[in-house]
Parts: C-alpha cells; sequence; structure tokens
C-alpha cells in the first residue's frame, strides 16, 4: 500500500489509455501519428525517462488503429523495457551497424503529416525526412495543445500534493530573516525547503527585492534586501513528477501607502481571475478578468505578461491563459493565475495560485493566505 505522501504508481494500463488517446486525438485532428522524442511527452505516455541525454534516436510511434512502438537503441532497451509503460507497448531496438530511420520510417504512412514533440532534434527530423521526403510534420503544441492538458484523479493528486508542498514552503520561509541577507540566501532556503517537503526537482526560485521585484524572471542575485523592501518570491518544482508553482509578495517591514494598494489591486485581480474559472469558459477570459482589474486600477501597462500557464509533468505546458487563446476550460485542466504589476526600478507585485477546473467551477490547489506578509 503506498503512503500518504506516496501515492500509488501509474499502471501500464494508465499509459495504454494515454497512448489510445494521444492516437486516436491525432486521427481526429487529420494527423497519421504521433511521434514523440524523450522528454515531457514521452514520460507522460510511457513512464520512460531516459537515463542521460543522447544523440541516438529514440523515438515513441503512435498510430490510430496500431500498436505502440518505441524505437530505442540496443544499448538502451533493457531500460526502456522496464519503464512502466513498456507493457503497453512494443520495443524495437537498433544497433549502431543499423539505420534507424529506415526502422522508423517503415512504421508510418509516407506521405502523412505526423504530429511531433516539440522538443525533437532538428537532427532526427532532418534525417527522417530523407527516407520519407513526401511526410510533414506539425509540432503537438501547435497540433494536440491537450495532449496533458486535461489531468485523471490520480494526476490530480500528485498536483495537490506538489501544491501542498510549496505552500509549507511558503509558511516557513515567513519565518526566516530576510532583512541583511541576499537574494540568493533566501533562494537557496526555498530550495532547501522544497526538496524537504518531497520536491525531487526544485525548477526555480524567483527573489526579487526592491527594483528587482520588477523584472518578472528576475534570478536571485547578490542584491543585499534591505528594510522597506517589497519582495517577490516565485518558486516551484516536482514532486511525484508533477510540478509546484507559487508566487507570494512580502515585504520586508512596514509598506507605504503606495505598496499596500498596488499588492491590493494584484490580490483583487488574481481573485478576479480565479473566480472566472469555469468548465466551458476560453482560456483568454480568465486573463481578461485579472487584467480589467489591474487596467482599470491605472496600471494596465505595467501587466507585462499572460495571466496563466498550465502545469503537468512540467512547471509550464499549454493550455495559457493569454487574449487570443479560445481553447474552452475542461475540469480536470490545472494552470496557474498569476497577475502581476511591475514598477521599473521601485518594485513588483505578484500573487499565483494552480487552479484545477472542476465540474461546476474552480478549485485552487495553493490555499496560503494570499495578504502581504509582514517579514523581518
Amino acid at each position: 500500500m503506498p503512503s500518504p505522501d506516496q501515492p500509488a504508481p501509474f499502471t501500464a494500463e494508465d499509459y495504454r489509455a494515454r497512448m489510445a488517446r494521444a492516437a486516436s486525438s491525432a486521427d481526429a485532428a487529420g494527423l497519421a501519428g504521433v511521434l514523440v522524442a524523450p522528454g515531457p511527452d514521452m514520460v507522460h505516455l510511457t513512464g520512460y525517462r531516459l537515463p542521460a541525454e543522447t544523440e541516438r534516436l529514440t523515438m515513441l510511434v503512435l498510430r490510430a488503429g496500431h500498436d505502440p512502438v518505441l524505437v530505442v537503441p540496443a544499448l538502451e532497451a533493457a531500460d526502456a523495457e522496464r519503464a512502466p509503460g513498456a507493457p503497453a507497448l512494443t520495443v524495437r531496438e537498433w544497433t549502431d551497424a543499423t539505420d534507424p530511420y529506415a526502422l522508423t520510417a517503415a512504421l508510418l504512412d509516407r506521405k502523412g503529416r505526423f504530429g511531433i514533440s516539440d522538443n525533437a532534434w532538428a537532427l532526427h527530423l532532418l534525417a527522417l525526412g530523407k527516407d520519407l521526403p513526401d511526410a510533414s510534420y506539425t509540432s503537438l503544441t501547435d497540433a494536440l495543445p491537450m495532449l496533458r492538458a486535461v489531468k485523471d484523479a490520480a494526476e490530480l493528486e500528485r498536483l495537490a500534493a506538489a501544491a501542498a508542498a510549496a505552500d509549507a514552503t511558503y509558511e516557513e520561509i515567513l519565518k526566516v530573516r530576510f532583512s541583511g541577507r541576499r537574494e540568493s540566501d533566501v533562494a537557496a532556503d526555498l530550495a532547501a525547503l522544497l526538496t524537504r517537503y518531497g520536491h525531487t526537482q526544485v525548477d526555480f526560485t524567483v527573489v526579487g527585492s526592491g527594483p528587482n521585484g520588477a523584472n518578472p524572471h528576475h534570478e536571485a542575485g547578490d542584491r543585499t534586501i534591505e528594510a522597506g523592501d517589497m519582495v517577490v518570491l516565485d518558486f516551484g518544482g516536482l514532486k511525484h513528477g508533477y510540478g509546484s508553482d507559487t508566487s507570494r509578495t512580502v515585504h520586508v517591514g512596514e509598506p507605504t501607502a503606495e505598496e499596500r494598494r498596488v499588492h491590493d489591486v494584484v490580490r483583487e485581480a488574481q481573485e478576479a481571475g480565479c473566480r472566472a474559472v469555469r468548465p466551458g469558459a476560453a482560456c483568454q477570459e480568465i486573463d481578461r478578468a485579472a487584467r480589467a482589474v489591474i487596467t482599470e486600477s491605472g496600471y494596465g501597462e505595467r501587466f507585462i505578461h499572460r495571466t496563466g500557464h498550465g502545469i503537468g509533468v512540467t512547471t509550464h505546458e499549454p493550455p495559457y491563459m493569454i487574449e487570443g487563446e479560445e481553447q474552452p476550460l475542461v475540469p480536470g485542466m490545472c494552470f496557474s493565475v498569476e497577475p502581476g504589476i511591475y514598477l521599473p526600478g521601485r518594485f513588483g507585485v505578484r500573487i499565483e495560485d494552480i487552479v484545477t477546473v472542476t465540474q461546476d467551477g474552480g478549485r485552487r490547489l495553493n490555499t496560503t493566505s494570499r495578504e502581504m506578509a509582514i517579514v523581518e
């Protein structure tokens, strides 16, 4: 039996169902199949994570009406066959004395159009094109943006556990001293806490103090945090293979009236974005709801990024909460809602939760206070 902090592993049947959905979705989109290179798509569909990056071709081939095939180098075949999804597919191995592209091309419609992982190497795609000169390709993000977007109950459990770990990290970081320490010191504290609470991978620990907070993707540096600083905290990574990502903005000592007002505007915008989450709403509606609050408060030009991004086996993936994205929300989708205001040379504020779409609305996976926290 899994422990409360260790969910039951995905089964071969889970992976079989995912691969079947991917193949049928490709067919419905008018594609001849899906070609999946090593990376998050392959991990999601098969559970196979390569032990190291390699120049040798590894490719999962999914076609409606055909069994899934994973083409791998012979020296990595044993690892592939131990993957949890391996019983649901056929492993075809090749040696350095053979042509892996001819082997892969033989599995494909020679004139078909295929969806291919965004991170596939050009080296492999160009070599495959020599065997399939009449085939064409499109990125999976463009062709099948919902490939990993809708999470099942087991995936939601993992995302909730990752969010709870990030929340525990935030509660603990409020107890440390900020003033007189470098941003990088606080960032190291965040990374250590995420690991303590079960993360096996820390993807980012943004600590933007004072004017550095006006850069949404500021990397924690050597700036010494001072009394009177607003400090943007944005951190996350992977726990049980699924992502966390949360942002809160704290203040060292008492804030000014303007700092409180800007923080309140962002908090209200984030609340508006979360309230807009419901099945059938277009992704852009979440962006519009949050952005309207900030624009009406006079800071519209200082909200300089999308309102949110999907999250799953990676911390950033489709769908995106941005103007022009008309993809309707579906129960099981998970994404961030993270509006912000950035005043160059002065300070920034961002508040972020991961939200999942329910049958009748949305549910935040992050539950820590969104009020401005005062730190020392």
